[in-house]
């Protein structure tokens, strides 16, 4: 019989862990994974990035129609109304399909789903079930992937009912517009959120501790953002505090003051979104049983190859130091897999875009100005969307492109892009980027016209100051 039930045991189904699982089965290790939730695919999935696209794609269409947007396309339409409902039932089945698409991979690839809530025995041993019943199944791997994701970080004294004060799971779920959201924090999934209910009618304040939204963008794009979504509607509070939220017949007050202290005002809300980060997951596993202390963020410290001072423990995405993107997780998920089967799998942690849903996209690469200034002497490359023919004939000519490169080498160490599909773009520079590409390789690069990516190579062209639609 063999020594152990799995050559490896992938705790959590999401980005990382469910990539790490079925990379670790096509590489002939025997696999599990085990899941609490009664279908596979994480926060991610369920209820994070993948119904929020959903809803902002379908908000998007809606306020497209409602705002009379494509009359001047020749596209004339009469009363549109929203089917709330059917809006939610068709980001229902974006999440039903991918969900099951993951447990069918799981069947394909042979790995086996352990359900329930898996707690540390030892370093090679867990119980999987119910905790409160103590009910389960002991399993056994010769290596156990920490993979258990992240969760909403609670804000001190408020209270989430998921009614009228919700969390990122409640914003996608409301039954109705709320006609004033107040969203505390001015990150990525505050901003997303809130574009999603300010298209479908509700008056949105996002209220931002901080001097600028988005932490830790390139300033550039934090101070832009700021100019487009406050142009779209939204009342933006930065510099601000909340210091508290209550509930009463049905409606939220919030009290906020200036962050560096001075009058406090209140601000009435019909619902209040609370989206100030996320924590990892690392309570409940039994940490304690492994002799593995997370740090003071909670987070688990691994070595470059993903492992955990504890010999066969290893930990991936949102639980260890890093961005909490769901792409960064995967990328791990299936270098951790390679190095449990004695292959070399690398991240490169310095070339991780970063994505802002919202109309329009914003995403970034590499460093920030700020950051790429304090390393050494850089050149800098911008390009209007207004000067980009597939931009200016579709009248989507919000945003630019901003490329900067070593002014020694030329090498490129970072771009940031706003524009409609910022996201699709990015793709493009973290490629050249991993391959040590320079701007000039970037602007010498032919591009097919009429698109979005010209802009790209215009804004490299610009940092030896050669741009040609500019």
């Amino acid at each position: 019989m063999a020594e152990y039930d799995f050559d490896v045991l992938v705790i959590g189904s999401g980005p990382g862990g469910y990539v790490a699982a079925i990379r670790a089965a096509q590489l002939g290790l025997r696999t599990a994974c085990a899941e609490a939730r009664e279908t596979l695919g994480g926060t991610c999935l369920n209820v994070g990035c993948i119904p929020s696209k959903a809803l902002l794609n379908a908000s998007e269409k809606f306020h497209e129609a409602a705002s009379g947007a494509l009359a001047k396309h020749g596209v004339k339409l009469g009363s549109v109304e929203l089917d709330l409902p059917a809006m939610m039932a068709d980001k229902d089945k974006a999440v039903t399909g991918l969900t099951g698409g993951i447990e069918f991979l799981f069947k394909k690839n042979k790995v086996e789903w352990v359900k329930g809530l898996a707690t540390f025995i030892d370093a090679h041993t867990v119980q999987v079930g119910d905790p409160s019943t103590g009910s389960g199944r002991t399993v056994t791997a010769k290596n156990i992937v920490i993979a258990t994701g992240s969760s909403v970080t609670p804000l001190p004294g408020v209270e989430i009912d998921q009614k009228i004060i919700v969390d990122s799971t409640g914003a996608i779920a409301l039954e109705k517009v709320p006609g004033h959201l107040v969203v505390i924090g001015g990150g990525v999934i505050g901003l997303e959120l809130g574009s999603v209910w300010g298209r479908l009618g509700a008056q949105v304040t996002v209220v931002e501790f901080l001097d600028q939204l988005l932490p830790g963008m390139d300033g550039e794009v934090r101070k832009e953002a700021g100019r487009i979504f406050k142009k779209q509607g939204m009342e933006i509070k930065l510099s601000t505090k909340v210091t508290g939220v209550s509930v009463n017949g049905g409606k939220a007050s919030v009290t906020v003051e200036p962050a560096k202290g001075g009058t406090a005002e209140t601000i009435e809300a019909d619902a209040v979104l609370v989206s100030i980060g996320r924590r990892p997951n690392t309570d409940g596993l039994g940490l304690d049983k492994i002799d593995i202390t997370p740090n003071q963020r909670g987070q688990i410290e691994t070595d470059h190859s993903f492992r955990t001072k504890v010999d066969g423990v290893w930990a991936i995405g949102d639980v260890i130091p890093g961005p909490m993107l769901a792409h960064k997780a995967e990328d791990e998920g299936i270098a951790v897999a390679e190095n449990i089967a004695g292959l070399t799998g690398i991240v490169n942690h310095d070339i991780i875009p970063s994505v802002v849903y919202t109309h329009p996209e914003i995403a970034g690469v590499g460093l920030t100005e700020e950051q790429a200034k304090e390393r050494g002497e850089i050149r800098v490359g911008k390009f209007p969307m207004a000067g980009n023919s597939r931009a200016k004939a579709i009248d989507d000519t919000t945003g630019w492109v901003k490329v900067i490169a070593d002014a020694k080498t030329d090498r490129v160490l970072g771009a940031w892009i706003i524009t409609s599909v910022a996201g699709t773009m990015i793709a493009q520079v973290a490629q050249a980027m991993e391959f040590g590409a320079t701007s000039e390789d970037i602007a010498y690069t032919c591009h097919a016209h009429p698109t979005h990516n010209e802009a790209i190579k215009e804004a490299a062209m610009g940092v030896n100051g050669k741009p040609i639609h500019v």
